[in-house]
């Protein structure tokens, strides 16, 4: 990947990305306003003939100032363009009003991240989530999940669950193509990732390890499903060292979980991981790794992504390049026998055994 080799921008080109940049927090609300009022809808909706200044707020029961001033900023953004006092929608409308990962990206960045964002200086001098405070008073967002306000849960949920969610299938695929007898899903989360393990292969036994929090969410999906005789839980502080990982697994699957992890954190939970699998098991590791992405729009958002980590998830973790991984992966022990890129929208599967 050699998306940022080079800086190939022309001076015009660079100081029109330097005045987009110095207005970003206005453009960014201006998109949503006019994603969610209606007026990109309407649009839309006008096709090729277009729609008229007058026509947007009659009928939205805007003001014309209000509708005026929006429209406007919607040329500049990119998001309209205008021939003959009619407005029609551009490529980038179009993608803001219907692309999911688009609009899931936008709640997330409006609803978990954006209000925390203004002291993202204060997490990088410090180290600490300075930014969490606008959600909720936890150590980490982490701690929060199962009792975080709308409309910020559902947001965390929906972006967690988008770009997860889109692998899984691939992801069972490796996973079980080495028959697994018990698998360990630490981080399991909600327990969806599980309950596809189980309905996948109907001898396999899974056991969760989570914050007590998410296991009570993730007890609560698995009831209502045929598989619960096949579970169990293990509530566990990951950042206590002190606290070992149960043993007898075969398998130990961790999907977006590392990421929320320093360097020095990542290298424990691997140890501990290391102690409890079985001397022929695997470690499976799922990551979105910005160094393995295929188009630099998938880099440029994980690298946003990491700043989400820094100021408002536990001031410490990101989205990692994958070279500073690996070599925590052979730190605590264990070498990348397989590596899987361009799993669903984003991800990378590292097998891992021990050394």
């Amino acid at each position: 990947m050699n998306f940022f080799t080079k800086d190939t921008k022309s001076a015009f080109e660079a100081i029109t990305n330097a005045q987009f940049i110095a207005f970003a927090p206005i453009v960014f609300q201006a998109t949503k306003s006019l994603r969610d009022l209606g007026i990109l809808a309407m649009v839309e909706e006008s096709g090729v003939n277009g729609v008229t200044l007058e026509e947007v707020y009659t009928k939205l029961k805007l003001s014309e100032y209000g509708a005026r001033v929006l429209l406007e900023a919607g040329l500049g953004i990119g998001l309209v363009i205008k021939n003959d006092e009619k407005y029609t929608i551009t490529k980038t409308g179009l993608f803001i009003l219907n692309d999911t990962m688009t609009r899931v990206n936008m709640d997330f960045t409006n609803d978990v991240c954006y209000e925390g964002m203004f002291t993202l200086t204060d997490s990088i001098k410090t180290g600490k989530p300075t930014g969490l405070k606008a959600l909720g008073d936890w150590p980490t967002v982490y701690e929060g999940l199962s009792v975080m306000k709308q409309p910020a849960k559902d947001s965390w949920f929906n972006f967690d669950h988008y770009y997860s969610d889109g692998s899984f299938d691939q992801a069972l695929a490796q996973l079980f193509k080495r028959k697994p007898k018990h698998i360990l899903d630490i981080g399991g989360n909600t327990g969806k990732f599980t309950m596809k393990c189980l309905n996948y292969d109907a001898d396999v036994k899974m056991t969760m390890l989570d914050l007590p929090g998410q296991l009570g969410m993730a007890k609560e999906n698995i009831a209502k499903t045929p598989f619960s005789d096949r579970v169990n839980y293990h509530p566990i502080n990951i950042l206590d060292d002190a606290q070992r990982f149960p043993k007898g697994a075969d398998a130990i699957w961790m999907s977006q979980f590392l990421d929320c992890f320093s360097e020095d954190e990542i290298v424990s939970i691997l140890k501990r991981c290391h102690e409890a699998i079985a001397e022929d098991g695997n470690i499976y590791i799922m990551e979105t790794f910005w160094d393995r992405q295929k188009f630099e729009p998938g880099a440029f958002s994980l690298q946003m992504t990491s700043l989400y980590f820094t100021n408002i998830a536990n001031g410490n973790s990101q989205m990692y390049d994958s070279a500073v991984f690996n070599r925590l992966i052979d730190k605590a022990g264990f070498k990348v026998v397989e590596q899987i890129d361009n799993v669903g929208i984003s991800h990378t599967i590292q097998v891992c055994k021990k050394k």
